[in-house]
């Protein structure tokens, strides 16, 4: 299995590139950034390009790939719906669409969120952009796609681009698994479960926290 991972200088994408680089089933990594990660890796290659709006430079080297997971995100938070749909909706599918032409055969795994709304109606802005970008990447006609929806995301020790607050409020993750269990996982649970679906696959397109856990503790 050979894999392409967006967002890997953020906390999710960083932590999926960490179990896909020790899992054995996972042959080799292409990880697209803005920025370098700085990581070397035997089965780590990295391309870095500054524009996801137009991939047409690193196209060709997009193929022979037969999974993407797509980590690359940004928060809602202050920002106005035109200017999130753009950074959200638009450029995960024009990496998707890009993708697709080079690898009609591979699937797609997409990180959503907790109360994503599948009808687009919803008053929650962010949840709206996300829910049509999921029900847009499942119409496409990869071999398969995933939408991930994790809620709390516990982090991995020593990653590089865990977010600050996490040294706050971190100590609390034995409360919120007992307390929200329906809305925590680990991080290295979400990358194990989007590796498992990618390489076995699953019966369903859209993956609540409890699809995320089961997934991740199969052998």
């Amino acid at each position: 299995m050979k894999i392409i991972i967006t967002g890997a200088t953020g906390m999710v994408g960083e932590g999926v590139l960490h179990v896909a680089l020790n899992n054995p089933e996972v042959e080799g990594v292409l990880i697209v950034n803005r920025s370098s990660t700085g990581l070397t890796h035997p089965k780590l290659t990295e391309i870095i390009h500054a524009d996801f709006f137009n991939l047409d430079p690193i196209a060709t080297q997009l193929k022979g790939y037969d999974a993407c997971l797509f980590c690359l995100g940004v928060s809602s938070v202050g920002m106005k719906e035109e200017t999130y749909f753009k950074l959200t909706y638009t450029l995960t599918m024009h990496f998707a669409q890009t993708f697709l032409s080079e690898n009609p055969n591979a699937s797609f795994s997409y990180i959503s969120g907790v109360a994503t709304d599948s009808t687009e109606k919803g008053r929650s802005m962010w949840a709206r952009v996300k829910g049509k970008t999921e029900n847009d990447l499942i119409r496409m006609p990869f071999k398969a796609v995933y939408c991930f929806r994790p809620g709390y995301l516990h982090p991995i020790k020593g990653m590089k681009y865990t977010h600050p607050y996490y040294a706050y409020i971190g100590w609390m993750y034995p409360f919120f698994k007992l307390v929200l269990s329906r809305y925590t996982t680990t991080l290295e649970e979400l990358g194990m479960a989007m590796l498992r679906a990618t390489i076995h696959g699953y019966d369903k397109n859209i993956l609540e926290v409890n699809d995320i856990l089961l997934l991740s503790k199969k052998g």
